[in-house]
């Protein structure tokens, strides 16, 4: 029994091996509704990203139903990270597509800690470095038990319809339709040119 468990033992690392490697491919995959999935209704307070109210950088409430008849990419964002530069290219698309989408920066510090600061620390460094002007909001979890009512929201298929992804890492993207239905999940690595992204805005 001793070898046949030492044998076994041996093997744990390349075990281990494989799950990480199976894992940092699914964390690279973009992720799509299933189109065989029925339309959700648009006033379902299970179903639609309208429902949310969440507050502002500045602590004032934001009513997500403003954004209603617009595409909708939640970003959770971070100052310190590899993908920091993308705010840049966020806020490039935004400017040039902003009458039809809109994009959204959730600061998190749950990747590394590469979101330490308080939100004035962070509204003066997109701002400085960035020129932000796309919507910012309050600093929140964005995966494990602790996260958000709105992460909660696009992780549970019993809300949304059909995902289970949290983000991998900072800058993962979540893309919502003109009626409040999750259609997509994009992960760290794409920007705003990635064909798969202009084709699920149908651009």
């Amino acid at each position: 029994m001793k070898k046949k468990f030492l044998k076994f033992s041996g093997m744990l690392p390349v075990v281990a091996a494989f799950v990480l490697m199976a894992s940092a491919a699914c964390a690279g995959k973009t992720l799509s509704r299933p189109s065989n999935q029925s339309t959700m209704t648009s006033d379902s307070s299970r179903t639609s990203f309208f429902q949310f109210t969440v507050n502002s950088l500045d602590g004032k409430p934001v009513s997500l139903e403003q954004y209603r008849g617009k595409f909708i990419v939640v970003l959770n964002v971070a100052s310190e990270c590899g993908y920091t530069p993308q705010y840049a290219d966020w806020e490039k698309f935004y400017e040039a597509n902003k009458d039809h989408v809109v994009v959204l920066g959730f600061p998190c510090n749950d990747f590394g800690g590469q979101e330490p600061g308080s939100a004035t620390e962070i509204s003066s460094f997109c701002q400085k470095n960035y020129g932000v002007t796309f919507p910012m909001f309050e600093k929140v979890a964005v995966k494990g038990d602790t996260k958000a009512p709105l992460y909660q929201w696009l992780t549970d298929p019993a809300q949304n319809g059909w995902n289970t992804q949290e983000p991998t890492w900072n800058f993962c993207k979540y893309l919502i339709n003109e009626k409040g239905e999750l259609v997509n999940f994009f992960p760290s690595k794409v920007k705003p040119d990635n064909v798969d992204f202009l084709k699920a805005l149908g651009m």
